[in-house]
């Protein structure tokens, strides 16, 4: 028997029960692993209010770090005591012990520890994609994030600086303002006291920038639009304010002949070789110090309806980590 938060109705953070679960051992394809440190994303709300589907009751979360208890027949590559950590796996992270697909694991380096492995893993796959794939960020680039004192809000300012781009970052507060620019944005609008589309002008001097990355949604969706160049390209890849509503598509071309993209780590991971390759390159920018992955808020576990309501508020910066 194990303990797990766990979903039974739609709602808010006090729909997340804390439950004794039963986990059996693994099958073909599984491994048995005991949680050491959880990563808290945007997407885990989505699950918990019914944005995104899935058959309830459910366990929540995407991104863990841990021990393999045991493996299943046909797991070849990961073996019982490996230290593991993951990104992108089926929900079910928020528990003490879990099964997940074996493919999914990757196994940690000496110099990763669980907690920095359990914060950076999603967040960063999600850096990895949108900066190195979704647009392939050149020198001299000029490009914005929204909320770029948030997890991959951070990480994705640190390593789009790194590629020689101008990076441009949105905040609420004078405090996640100063956390943007000491983790590599040059220009940072605290969008409560300033026209974002205004300052994106001036910033670059009439012309827009060359793609917005946007993980906001609803309340971000038309003004990002306004910031592009004629072609830039649009990256909705998160929804923290809300579903983006129905628009006319239309407003593309009469905006400037824009792109527009809705990916999401998966899109990108599809398979075992892209995942570790993606991880490799998350890895080696963490360990060389060129992207700092910082854990600002930890809660235990079975207080995972206070975690949420601290994200859902604003009130985190960086990564947020569940201790079982």
């Amino acid at each position: 028997m194990t303990n797990a938060i766990v979903i039974r109705q739609h709602g808010g953070p006090d729909v997340l029960g804390w439950e004794p679960v039963i986990v059996g051992p693994p099958g073909p394809g599984e491994a048995l692993i005991r949680h050491t440190a959880i990563g808290l994303n945007f997407i885990d709300v989505y699950y918990r209010t019914g944005l995104y589907p899935a058959p309830l009751p459910l366990v929540p979360g995407m991104e863990g770090a841990g021990i393999v208890e045991a493996v299943g027949e046909d797991v070849t590559d990961i073996a019982p005591g490996d230290r593991v950590g993951y990104g992108q796996s089926p929900l079910g992270a928020y528990a003490e012990r879990r099964l997940i697909p074996a493919d999914k694991l990757i196994r940690l380096p000496d110099w990763i520890e669980d907690e920095l492995a359990a914060a950076m893993l999603l967040q960063g796959l999600t850096a990895q994609y949108l900066l190195r794939q979704t647009h392939r960020v050149q020198p001299g680039d000029r490009i914005l994030i929204h909320a770029a004192a948030g997890g991959v809000g951070l990480l994705a300012s640190q390593w789009a600086n790194v590629l020689g781009a101008t990076v441009i970052g949105t905040v609420g507060t004078a405090e996640k303002a100063e956390l943007a620019r000491a983790h590599g944005c040059h220009h940072v609008i605290i969008y409560r006291g300033e026209d974002v589309v205004d300052r994106v002008r001036e910033i670059t001097d009439g012309q827009g920038v060359d793609v917005v990355y946007d993980g906001v949604g609803k309340d971000t969706f038309d003004l990002s639009l306004d910031c592009l160049r004629r072609r830039g390209l649009m990256v909705s890849f998160g929804n923290a304010s809300g579903a983006v509503p129905p628009f006319d598509i239309g407003l593309l071309n009469r905006k400037g002949g824009l792109y527009l993209t809705r990916p999401s780590v998966q899109h990108y991971a599809g398979t075992r070789e892209e995942l570790l390759a993606m991880a490799e390159e998350l890895f080696v920018m963490v360990r060389d110090g060129k992207v700092k992955v910082n854990i600002n808020q930890r809660f235990a576990l079975r207080d995972a309806a206070a975690a949420h309501r601290a994200l859902e508020s604003r009130g985190t910066t960086g990564a947020t980590i569940l201790l079982p």
